[in-house]
């Protein structure tokens, strides 16, 4: 394995064939799912089986094996996600990405040695987001592709846990882990590895392109010393999905510039052709985003990618990459000649046969013969022969290598697994509501405030209200306000911890959080943290970590069904989304900027629009913070008795004005239908 102060290149592999493409291509590492669990259900993947052979094919290569486990669990998947990581502990691999925070805080206690990496779907992207995690006991983040160089420093300064950042492959519109549209629209869940990609359908905004959800894929090859220094320690490709010569042309593309040298331009040519969307972008790491970042599938990428240009790729992983070094020792003791051979992670194994009385072989032409370690994963680094050579054949030295290296390769394949100590569930129950369903009612500006909000047991602002505003609602007895920290803090840490300390300093001290880093900035100050849909809250044990964590209040992930929600533990206080256009993206290139004038400075939300003319609007929060929402608001406000597990129920307003906003929490309180389109979303439907 690689020293941890060197550079991995991370690759995709979707099945044995790319898996031997990208370690015979250069490959530091692999990433694959199993049988279930990984955020790409629909690729080939792995069974049981092939993982154990994939994982002793990789350690015999020095090549680590991460295995992804990121997907959001119910609580009846629990125990199966656990006994399968206990059989990757068994192997051992090298670690495992996990999203699911109940699955996280569960393998922390059942196997402390088992390196964790916090998937991507975590949205990670904040210095403090990282510590935290790194405090929690992840080795590793992956980062938010959306992030820049910049921000990368950033979060590199805050603490040691390890940096992996896409270095090349697909681009998706939404932070990974806060994207329901597949869910929505297809009851296919993104956060379960079942996304159906509806984004690349034709959304169109005005003046755009009519796929303005679809953005080109992220190639930053040939600039992948600049992740280096930002402090990046793994260069992630992505194309779990992608067939082997893709995995191998950008594998052997990073693995040239990684080693700082020339990447031949016909590689780069056929990497693209290949795969690409209307060519690549370098968006988000160099901070250039807009309308160049956009781009879709055309006929002439297809066609590009030829039986020539596939042939040609193959030959990058035709036979095996001489990356282990290997030492050799060759000595005689009376009839017995002895070959001994080691690596540097000091495994060592002895073979012997007796020696031949046919004369002697050279010291010379010995060492000739032992450095033939072609076809096999070794590269000899030193050759110790007696002076005087040995009463051995050729053929019989040669002989001799084979078994010493077949043996080492297979010493080098065995570890020692991972303890993984079985813990029983024992989960709190959850006490029954009585009485009415309190409200908490959600604005995006003031402005939005109505008379009926005053019925609500908490009304939720952005955190960037004016402070006068704040005073004054409280000196006029609005009920008690929280303040919604922007899911999205890309470069605004800093900023938002000033505004969080001015408000706490006037006694607003409750903050809505919908990220880990905005949990960790208001654990850090001493707030009362109040968990949001983002969190991605899916179980029991989720409830408990946050819980445990802090938090006084937790939003559920809106992809529970009714049952599901009822069959939840812990005494943690929760709540659901009831009413209001349910956030089906958060991503920071503006759909609406894909014109040519760019960034329109909205000052009212626009809309896009679908191939069945609907029309979903996009909220911009600040020019960081976009949004976009489902086409029908969601409304369960009339199921009173499928709401009772509930401790609260969440109403969103977005772009609603004061009137409509009190026409819908009056109805609410009814338990009525409102007037216009609605949907129940997944509460009875659910996800796959």
């Amino acid at each position: 394995m690689r020293e941890n102060n060197s550079f991995e290149i991370l690759a995709p592999a979707g099945g044995p064939e790319a898996l031997r493409a990208a370690v015979f291509a250069g490959a530091d590492a692999v990433y694959l799912g199993g049988p279930s669990f990984g955020a790409r259900a629909n690729a080939q993947n792995f069974s049981r089986e092939q993982l154990a052979e994939a994982v002793a094919f990789c350690h015999g290569r020095g090549v680590a094996v991460h295995v992804t486990v990121n997907t959001l669990l119910k609580d009846g998947e629990l125990p199966q996600a656990e006994e399968f990581v206990e059989f990757l502990c068994s192997l051992p691999v090298d670690a495992v990405l996990v999203q699911d925070m109940g699955l996280f805080a569960r393998l922390r206690r059942q196997a402390p040695q088992l390196p964790i990496h916090a998937s991507t779907q975590m949205s990670l992207h904040t210095p403090a987001g990282a510590k935290l995690l790194w405090e929690l006991g992840a080795t590793r983040a992956v980062l938010s592709r959306e992030m820049s160089l910049e921000e990368i420093r950033e979060v590199r300064q805050a603490c040691p846990i390890q940096l992996e950042s896409f270095v090349h492959g697909a681009l998706c519109m939404s932070v990974s882990g806060q994207c329901l549209l597949s869910a929505m629209l297809g009851g296919r869940s993104g956060n379960r590895g079942l996304c159906a990609q509806p984004c690349r359908l034709p959304f169109g905004a005005p003046g755009g392109t009519g796929h303005d959800l679809s953005l080109k894929d992220l190639s930053f090859v040939r600039e992948i010393g600049q992740l280096k220094d930002a402090g990046v320690y793994s260069a992630k490709i992505e194309g779990r999905m992608k067939r082997p010569e893709y995995v191998a042309a950008a594998v052997s593309a990073c693995r040239r510039a990684a080693d700082g040298e020339e990447v031949p331009e016909t590689l780069l040519s056929q990497l693209e052709a290949v795969f690409s969307r209307s060519g690549f972008t370098q968006g988000y790491l160099t901070g250039q985003r807009g309308r160049g970042m956009f781009g879709v599938r055309r006929k002439e990428d297809v066609t590009q990618a030829t039986e020539k240009v596939f042939s040609s790729l193959r030959g990058l992983y035709r036979g095996e990459t001489q990356r282990v070094s290997v030492f050799l020792d060759l000595s005689q003791k009376e009839d017995q000649l002895t070959l001994t051979a080691w690596d540097e992670e000091n495994h060592c194994v002895s073979v012997a046969v007796p020696a031949e009385g046919s004369g002697l072989l050279l010291a010379e032409r010995c060492v000739q013969q032992l450095k033939k370690t072609g076809g096999t994963p070794f590269r000899v680094e030193n050759v110790a022969v007696p002076q005087e050579g040995v009463p051995c054949s050729v053929a019989a030295l040669n002989g001799l290598r084979r078994q010493a290296v077949e043996k080492l390769l297979a010493a080098r394949e065995q570890r020692e697994p991972i303890p993984f100590e079985r813990l029983a569930v024992e989960h709190l129950p959850h006490p029954r509501r009585q009485g009415e369903l309190p409200l908490r009612a959600q604005f995006r500006q003031v402005s939005q405030l109505c008379p009926q909000a005053r019925s609500c047991r908490e009304i939720v602002l952005p955190l960037e209200t004016p402070l006068p505003e704040l005073e004054r609602l409280r000196q006029e007895g609005w009920p008690s306000i929280f303040l919604d920290i922007p899911r999205a803090l890309f470069g605004e840490e800093k900023r938002t911890v000033r505004k969080m300390e001015q408000c706490m300093a006037a006694g607003f001290e409750d903050f809505l959080c919908g990220n880990l880093g905005a949990v960790a900035l208001a654990k850090e100050l001493g707030g009362r943290i109040h968990g949001s849909f983002g969190l991605n809250i899916y179980n029991t044990e989720s409830l408990a970590f946050f819980r445990e964590l802090g938090l006084a209040s937790a939003e559920l992930s809106p992809e529970l069904t009714a049952r599901e929600v009822a069959r939840l533990g812990d005494p943690l206080p929760r709540g659901l989304m009831i009413a209001g256009r349910t956030p089906l993206m958060l991503t920071r290139n503006c759909p609406l900027a894909n014109s040519p004038k760019g960034c329109l400075h909205c000052k009212e939300p626009g809309c896009l629009t679908d191939r069945k003319r609907k029309q979903f609007p996009v909220v911009c929060r600040g020019g960081k913070n976009i949004e976009v929402l489902n086409s029908v608001p969601l409304w369960l406000c009339d199921l009173k008795d499928e709401l009772s597990p509930l401790d609260f129920g969440v109403v969103r307003f977005t772009v609603e004005n004061s009137v409509e906003c009190g026409e819908s929490l009056e109805a609410c309180f009814r338990g009525q239908a409102p007037g216009s389109d609605w949907t129940r979303g997944l509460f009875h439907r659910g996800v796959e």
